[in-house]
């Protein structure tokens, strides 16, 4: 009978374990590039471009000489009263539909939760305004604003011209923001929902809590990481509202529903200000930037 003898392994070479992650590292690349040219070519690219034109006075003319004007867009930015309207008008659409749409959106959740009758039918329908092209809502919604034959009229018995009064503009067009953007919101908050664990309402039953006791003892603080996120989310995509808005009322009347980057649109393809109207797009951004660093900051406190 004869012994079996094991060698040993040999000893790797130093570099063998950093040529193996190399390589895999290339490979990972390799793999990522086709995703990644079209995301540098069409949204990296333009971002830069823009940042770099908001610094300069380009114009939308033919046979201008664009120059680098340094902070002077800026300077004008701050000290323009236009602006600062525009802003005050956009942060009270952001917060409002923002808002609306969240408490809108979470009854709503919690009544799909329950098992009803017909609930997989009410989900779709639920989701049909998230699924209509900004234009078309646009569009709708004129018709049941339209002063003589609107439907909105008819119901009321009035003839207001939602659209064109300067007190009824503004809430016009939030409560068309909240009507499209609640879907996602409800989507996301069902999804919290069916979450929580049910132990969790079994033992507030057990200690004797009521239906509302349960809803803010239970149910909103499970719900607190998925309501910080989509509300940040939906302000953002809220501030940079631009289609929806335009084909509504195009920022009228008398600007009471520009928002700003229907303000960045004018300076930039009425007025021909290309320059100007890339800086404001750069201070919408450090301003959608603080929101996400806000939210991110919440997430990381509490991840600790």
């Amino acid at each position: 009978m004869t012994a079996t003898v094991t060698r040993p392994a040999p000893p790797r070479r130093p570099g063998h374990r950093r040529r193996g992650i190399s390589r895999n590292t290339r490979e990972t690349w390799l793999l990522m590039l086709p995703a990644l040219v079209p995301v540098l070519l069409f949204s990296v690219g333009p971002l830069l471009y823009g940042i770099g034109l908001a610094f300069t006075d380009a114009r939308n003319t033919r046979n201008h000489e664009t120059s680098f004007v340094g902070l002077e867009n800026l300077s004008r930015l701050l000290t323009e009263s236009d602006f600062w309207a525009s802003f005050r008008i956009g942060m009270i659409w952001a917060v409002s539909v923002t808002v609306l749409q969240f408490v809108a959106a979470l009854g709503l959740a919690l009544l799909l939760n329950e098992r009803l009758r017909f609930s997989g039918v009410a989900r779709v329908l639920a989701v049909v305004p998230w699924a209509m092209p900004p234009v078309v809502v646009g569009l709708m919604w004129r018709l049941v604003y339209h002063p003589d034959a609107g439907l909105l009229n008819d119901l009321l018995n009035t003839d207001i011209n939602w659209l064109a009064d300067f007190s009824f503009a503004l809430p016009a067009i939030i409560v068309v923001g909240v009507w499209t953007g609640m879907p996602q919101t409800t989507v996301v908050l069902l999804a919290g929902l069916q979450n929580v664990p049910k132990e969790l309402y079994e033992a507030g039953e057990m200690d004797g809590a009521g239906p509302w006791r349960r809803f803010w003892s239970i149910t909103l603080p499970q719900l607190r990481p998925v309501i910080v996120a989509i509300t940040s989310l939906d302000f953002v995509w809220n501030i940079n509202q631009f289609g929806l808005v335009y084909v509504l009322t195009q920022g009228g009347p008398g600007g009471q529903t520009r928002l700003p980057m229907l303000f960045a649109y004018e300076e930039a393809f009425r007025y021909r200000f290309a320059g100007y109207a890339s800086m404001l797009g750069v201070a919408m951004a450090i301003v959608v930037l603080a929101v996400l660093g806000v939210y991110l900051w919440r997430q990381m406190k509490e991840a600790r």
